[in-house]
């Protein structure tokens, strides 16, 4: 194998080679010198100790600093336009008011529940908390002005700095993909002058703190694509693993960061692809490479991701006002929680016992039950049981208390020593304050036809007999134990007539049910919304209607003892809540927006308006730069069209170089693009125009590459240079009519311009544009 120090001593050899006519190779020592006598000069031996010991003892204690001024004065642009009166507004700017009160419960150790991953929120508590922030602040609606305990400028910090950042490292991208300085620079500026990611990077908002972890982990692997084809060092396994971190903590800050990943999986695909298709290499090294990028694409991120929710439930230590979406168990772990007000709660579960039954996953409501009943019609003509309705109410409420007993007592008083209730037992539940027993029939529920309906009976003296048993199944008996026990024994209610479960079905039944949520008897035993816990418990004193009644009017609504979770039971917990409970946002907001309408930028989101001015703050794009990229999609798509035909025909357009260059812009943009874009479509939740701005940046990038693209087009392909001159021009013209249309609406991004009816105006080039006027 050639080493370096092969290739340095070969550039002392003769050009001629050894032969009967020629001097022989002069003798040389097992280092490779020459040996002294051999006829070679002290020059000669000289120069290739000198270079001999460069090679040995290069990489020893040495430092190569390279700086890019064109990055660096990009950066300090990009500085200027973010940072520029980053204290403006005083007062509380759109989402502002829901991560201001994360970082505020941060400061206080109080446990939140948000459903996106926290590791945005840690990022601005961290520089809160190093700015002396106490978090007394109350975040209480949008507009309110912030007090002198708030350290503005600290919070919005972090997003403008990744705001900054980004700049930059578009323009790297666009080199590491071999694309010309100019056309990085072109690259760098669309994304400069645009008013969307502007407004973005100067709130406490996550979009511009995604942005650059997800750009960044697809940069660092487009690295460790080159370094993989143009190196053998380690160099790129370094990049591949911050990659790899870098994507991670894109998806720890909000799931749609899940997006960027794919497209990193993707990236590596291709090259994985690329590596079985050359016949050079060989089996074993392909192997290798699989294992390698196997193994540290499940240690790596596994690692990150786990850490940093480590981080999160070891700071939240405290019980909050978001405690109700976890189960009983996760609230009992919590200081503060159930168990400081729960002392003396009994365990077991015993004929008497009065308690609660909760929902253990996904939506937090407890079984409930009142005086009125089902309507004998529905609106689609079908009967109904005319029973006494039972549903899931999520609220805490005097209804929702029942009472277990043992269908062959007649009392429902706990007696000593407690009977409790075991796996297998069968048993009645008896609504508290009606006195009617939990019951099913074989009637359709009134909102899911296809499960039986549950009710409380009522003995109307007609042929339908009450069939209230129910066999208690304890699911986790295993772990907590054959008796029923509060909070940590996990149960189904089986049906005993019927063999059916008890299910909170997530339906909302219609205002002759209060608008509350359907519970069915359905025969899918063994499913989420199936399983229930009890949460709030005590014995039954007193067998005297009225007394018990007053008991539980009067009655605390909290249980039980401290429950003492293990880190991976809250974390498997939390990741269960945060993917599949619907912490839903608002329906129908006046500034929400279809994935259709973004990339026309028809509609705006009103950040921010002064009460006392005109002055506002918008999330609106730049228009030209946004309609411009969308264009650069029509021609990338065009192009690709023209060339597959083409070379249909074996026509063959562009160098291997080029063509390589221009399906890579559509392996990294295009691709990008549609995995950031098209999901979008398939949610079913209110959307916002600033859930477009990832692929919106990839929309960017593409139309520099087509630039490029074109430009080399037509220096190779027309003889009359004019035209090349003319684009160039029109190039140079549209690009300072993006600088001017930006600085012209910096006014909705910065908020510090009191506006005049006419300014709004002239402002709203669209009539979809939502604009605040406030009359004088």
């Amino acid at each position: 194998m050639k080493t370096r120090r092969d290739d340095v001593t070969s550039r002392l050899k003769p050009e001629v080679e050894p032969g009967p006519d020629n001097e022989p190779e002069p003798a040389r020592d097992k280092c490779g010198k020459r040996e002294v006598g051999d006829g070679a000069t002290a020059t000669e031996i000289f120069a290739e100790d000198v270079l001999t010991k460069q090679f040995l003892y290069k990489r020893r204690f040495s430092l190569k600093i390279e700086l890019d001024l064109m990055a660096i004065s990009l950066f300090i642009i990009a500085l200027m336009t973010r940072f520029y009166k980053l204290q403006e507004p005083k007062n509380i700017v759109f989402d502002e008011l829901h991560y201001g009160r994360y970082v505020s419960l941060y400061m206080k150790r109080i446990f939140f529940f948000d459903s996106h991953p926290p590791l945005g929120k840690q990022m601005l508590s961290a520089v809160a908390y190093l700015a002396g922030y106490s978090g007394n602040f109350t975040f209480d609606k949008i507009g309110s002005a912030y007090d002198d305990t708030v350290p503005i400028f600290t919070l919005r910090l972090i997003p403008a700095l990744c705001g900054s950042l980004l700049i930059p490292l578009v323009y790297k991208i666009m080199i590491v993909l071999q694309y010309s300085e100019w056309t990085a620079v072109i690259a760098s500026l669309l994304i400069t002058c645009d008013n969307a990611l502007l407004t973005q990077s100067r709130f406490m908002l996550m979009e511009s703190i995604l942005l650059i972890f997800g750009f960044f982990g697809i940069f660092s692997l487009l690295k460790f694509k080159f370094h993989h084809n143009h190196s053998t060092g380690s160099t790129k396994w370094m990049w591949f693993i911050i990659g790899c971190i870098s994507l991670t903590c894109c998806t720890s800050i909000k799931f749609s960061g899940f997006y960027s990943c794919l497209l990193g999986l993707f990236i590596i695909g291709r090259e994985f692809w690329n590596l079985l298709g050359n016949r050079t290499v060989v089996l074993k090294t392909i192997l290798s490479f699989f294992l390698r990028i196997s193994c540290l694409l499940i240690i790596v991120p596994s690692i990150v991701y786990i850490s940093i929710f480590a981080v999160h439930l070891s700071l939240l230590t405290k019980a909050g006002p978001h405690d109700t979406v976890m189960t009983s168990a996760f609230q009992a772990s919590l200081d503060g929680g159930l168990a400081s007000i729960t002392k003396g709660q009994p365990l077991h579960v015993a004929h008497g016992s009065q308690i609660t039954l909760r929902h253990t996953h996904g939506r937090t409501c407890w079984l409930h039950s009142h005086a009125h009943v089902y309507p004998i019609k529905y609106a689609d003509k079908r009967g109904s049981s005319h029973q006494q309705q039972v549903t899931c109410y999520s609220f805490k409420d005097v209804n929702n208390w029942w009472i277990v007993k043992r269908p062959e007592k007649n009392d429902l008083t706990v007696g000593y020593p407690i009977d409790p209730i075991k796996d297998g037992d069968v048993i009645q539940l008896v609504h508290g304050i009606t006195s009617r027993a939990l019951n099913s029939h074989d009637v359709a529920a009134p909102m899911s036809p296809q499960c039986q309906e549950v009710s409380c009976y009522i003995d109307y003296n007609v042929s339908m007999s009450a069939q209230n048993l129910w066999k208690v199944e304890i699911i986790n008996k295993d772990q907590e134990g054959a008796s029923w026990n509060t909070i940590q024994s996990l149960v189904h209610l089986i049906h005993v007539n019927s063999g059916l479960a008890l299910k909170f079905s997530g339906r909302q039944l219609a205002e002759w049910g209060f608008n509350q949520h359907e519970i069915v008897a359905d025969k899918v035993i063994n499913q989420d919304d199936t399983i229930w816990n009890v949460e709030e418990h005590r014995y039954t004193k007193t067998d005297d209607k009225k007394e018990r009644e007053r008991q539980l009017v009067h009655a605390e609504m909290i249980p039980t003892t401290a429950t003492h979770l293990t880190f991976w039971e809250k974390f498997l917990e939390l990741q269960y809540k945060m993917l599949f409970t619907s912490q839903e946002y608002v329906q129908n907001h006046m500034f929400s927006s279809e994935p259709l309408e973004w990339p026309f930028l028809t509609r705006g989101i009103a950040y921010w308006v002064s009460s006392d001015s005109n002055a506002q703050v918008h999330l609106i794009g730049n228009l030209i730069v946004w309609y411009s990229g969308s264009l650069g999609l029509v021609i990338y798509f065009g192009f690709l069209s023209f060339y597959l035909i083409r070379r249909r025909r074996l026509c063959y357009d562009l160098s291997v170089a080029s063509w390589q260059q221009f399906l890579a812009a559509g392996e990294i943009f295009v691709v990008g693009y549609l995995f950031h874009y098209l999901p979008y479509f398939f949610m079913e939740r209110t959307l916002f125009l600033h859930h477009y701005l990832s692929a919106f940046v990839f929309k960017v990038l593409l139309l520099a590459a087509i630039i490029e693209h074109i430009y080399l087009f037509l220096i190779c392909k027309t003889v009359n240079k004019w035209i090349t001159v003319l684009f160039v021009m029109g190039i140079v013209v549209w690009l300072l009519y993006v600088v001017q249309n930006f600085l012209k609406f910096t006014v909705l991004n910065y908020g510090t311009t009191d506006l005049t009816e006419n300014d709004l105006v002239n402002l709203r080039w669209k009539d979809t544009w939502d604009f605040i006027l406030h009359k004088k």
